[in-house]
């Protein structure tokens, strides 16, 4: 449904011949009159202590039927358990409209709502509980597609913000704050552009992308501006993450602005021919950037990633993962949790399988600047043309004599403290520094790098 603001001026908060008693002729003004018929003689009130679900309820289901806008004024509406409606066009003003949830089952949702539309309305929990079964967001819409939600505020919600489950189309210039679990939860997408959004204090996870089965998606997530992103629900990175694509094939995730995060910036599991391209990540409590577990296909391109405990690994060749181009990205300044009895870190990028690593540039890096396999679990990966600065060691190889092969070539290393290029097992380096000393092996080949 196209909305041009402008034709809403004479209806005004009227609501038109749908969702009004009123002349044309009225002014407008803070009272919303429902249509003067014995069943709708309520009057729906900004700023009135009163639960008003009956009568807001009612102006929504006459201006759906009548396929008009349902405009509200400024001001807080008290309500519970609405219910949306194919084609319903739900508008407020600048986001001074606020509906404030009255507690009980759920606050706001929709099934089979094709072509809805959300403007300019603030959302707020207030904290209190609803029923997951019902929805597990504020606002949970579902079997929907051509979905248009812009200019919206989602806060307080002790679930998730926005979930959306096999719904299509476009969520614009939310502000979603202050909840519990996840920001904003797409299950099963029709397709979603997810687009210059800002998402911040979050218990669990910022943007989600899931699937039920494994399979394509195609969503794209693009110039959001996601920070501050917990962990309360523990675990080893299932939950602290600003971007998690989950079973989720061919999504782009681009040109977003990612920070203080208490796992990973955008993490990828077992998705296939995901896209991060292009994002700033800063301040980031594990991996910044993470392919994982069973995908076919990743390109990681010129993103920034600034502190973190480790910027880029590509893994779990072991369960299916491999193939991946790993190309122009900056990483600096990564450190270790010395806390953690393993795990930790302090790698620039890791990688194990038929994938190539080129034209990066790694400063700081307190274990390693580039990482090649893990005990078997390489084969076939060009490390090539990269800048590793200031790293304790350059680039790493396993040397499991029945891992597969891998070229390291053209490389500057400067100022690597225990070696250029050494090989390791499971993290331990052992032998000469090959930059120096190529390997007889026909495994590795090691040629025309620079090691000052």
């Amino acid at each position: 449904m196209h909305v041009d603001r402008r034709s809403l001026i004479g209806a005004g908060f009227g609501l038109g011949a749908a969702a009004t008693a009123a002349r044309a002729d009225t002014p407008i003004g803070r009272t919303i009159k429902r249509p003067n018929t014995a069943d709708f003689s309520q009057e729906l009130r900004a700023d009135d202590i009163r639960d008003q679900t009956v009568a807001l309820q009612a102006a929504i289901d006459a201006a759906a039927e009548k396929g008009v806008p349902l405009l509200l004024p400024p001001g807080k509406f008290i309500v519970s358990d609405l219910r949306l409606r194919a084609g319903t066009c739900l508008l407020g003003v600048g986001g001074t409209t606020t509906l404030v949830f009255a507690g009980g089952a759920a606050f706001i949702t929709a099934d089979k709502v094709d072509d809805l539309l959300l403007d300019g309305l603030t959302l707020d929990g207030a904290y209190k509980a609803f029923d997951a079964a019902r929805g597990d967001g504020l606002l949970t819409l579902s079997n929907s597609k051509n979905v248009q939600l812009s200019g919206l505020a989602i806060h307080n919600s002790i679930g998730t913000g926005l979930s959306l489950v096999e719904c299509g189309g476009r969520v614009e210039g939310i502000a979603i704050t202050h909840v519990l679990d996840a920001g904003l939860k797409s299950l099963d997408s029709l397709g979603l552009d997810i687009r210059d959004n800002h998402v911040t204090e979050c218990g669990n996870n910022g943007i989600l992308v899931w699937r039920s089965k494994t399979g394509e998606d195609g969503s794209v997530v693009s110039g959001n501006r996601i920070s501050k992103i917990r962990n309360a629900a523990g675990g080893t990175g299932q939950y602290g993450n600003g971007i998690n694509v989950f079973r989720a094939g061919s999504v782009l995730v681009s040109n977003n602005r990612i920070s203080d995060c208490a796992y990973t910036a955008v993490r990828g599991n077992a998705s296939s021919n995901i896209q991060i391209v292009g994002n700033s990540c800063e301040r980031l409590g594990e991996v910044a950037l993470y392919a994982e577990f069973g995908f076919q296909g990743a390109l990681i391109a010129n993103n920034v990633v600034d502190t973190a405990a480790s910027g880029i690994s590509v893994t779990n060749f072991n369960d299916g993962g491999r193939l991946a181009v790993v190309q122009g990205n900056l990483i600096r300044n990564l450190f270790r949790r010395e806390q953690e009895p393993e795990d930790k870190r302090g790698e620039g990028i890791g990688v194990e399988a038929d994938a190539i690593v080129t034209g990066n540039t790694i400063e700081n890096a307190p274990t390693v600047g580039i990482q090649i396999g893990w005990g078997t679990y390489m084969r076939d990966v060009a490390v090539t043309s990269n800048v590793i600065r200031n790293a304790r060691v350059g680039i790493s190889v396993t040397n499991a004599a029945d891992a597969g092969k891998c070229l390291i070539s053209n490389n500057l290393i400067s100022a690597a403290k225990d070696g250029a290029i050494r090989q390791m097992t499971l993290g331990v380096m052992t032998g000469a520094d090959l930059a120096r000393a190529p390997s007889a092996s026909d495994r590795i080949i090691v040629t025309g790098n620079v090691s000052v």
